[in-house]
């Protein structure tokens, strides 16, 4: 088996805040790497540093102390302004909060995050068509704004404005977490085939059927890897995965 390529490599990171006058440290001397088309699931009890770390990996927080290489460069000293361009060339961005501007209609939250790097407004609207094609909205629907369409509508268009810039990586912070489950199953599915094209996948996520989705888990607990597990990539009715996790998880302390 060919050995996998590595897109983000942290050594020795750390991340910590001050609360109340006192640091909190909530990365701990972690070493991870993040393999290029993988479906990376992150789970790990609440405060155990999963949003911490997903920010910290993508260069939207900065560590306390230690090294983040991505694609080989190493993103730890640069400043903001090097970061923002960094991010808009190479990350996409999938909330639990979705984050669409209500004033503008779906075609436009999405091609608006295209225009940032320069690319022209008639070649957004085609690759935003043929994307909003991929996660199953129509194109009268893109006309539309925010409030008059549903919260899993609303969440694919939202991975349609992260994918806009062809980013190597999606970080998703538990995208389905305000959603009912037909939404859920919308937004899993989207982000399943995505990956499946070869798209790198990096999802925090505390629910089950969320990780389902992914081939690869990693287990945080107080700010480091407490454990990880392959499962290979997701076939539609393993009844067995669900239980593989859940076994995992609980011999993990989860």
């Amino acid at each position: 088996m060919a050995e996998k390529e590595v897109i983000i490599k942290t050594e020795k990171l750390s991340k910590s805040f001050s609360v109340g006058g006192k640091q909190q440290h909530v990365i701990k001397n972690l070493d991870l790497e993040i393999y290029k088309g993988d479906f990376t699931v992150i789970m790990g009890s609440s405060g155990a540093g999963k949003s911490t770390l997903l920010y910290t990996l993508s260069g939207m927080d900065k560590p306390s102390l230690g090294r983040i290489t991505y694609c080989g460069q190493d993103i730890t000293g640069m400043n903001d302004d090097k970061l923002a361009v960094f991010r808009r060339k190479h990350c996409g961005f999938v909330f639990q909060q979705i984050h669409l501007v209500d004033s503008m209609s779906i075609m436009d939250n999405v091609i608006s995050t295209g225009m940032l790097t320069g690319q022209k407004q008639k070649d957004l609207k085609e690759k935003a068509m043929e994307l909003f094609r991929r996660v199953g909205i129509s194109e009268e629907l893109t006309r539309k704004f925010p409030a008059q369409i549903s919260g899993g509508e609303a969440q694919r268009c939202a991975v349609v404005r992260a994918l806009i810039n062809d980013p190597d990586v999606i970080f998703a912070d538990e995208p389905t977490g305000a959603l009912n489950s037909a939404g859920v199953k919308a937004v899993l599915d989207v982000l399943t085939d995505i990956n499946n094209a070869g798209q790198s996948v990096v999802m925090v996520t505390h629910d089950i059927k969320s990780a389902r989705r992914g081939d690869r888990m990693i287990y945080l607990q107080d700010g480091g890897v407490m454990g990880e597990f392959d499962l290979g990539k997701y076939v539609s009715g393993d009844k067995q995965r669900h239980e593989r996790i859940r076994g995992s998880l609980e011999e993990m302390g989860w």
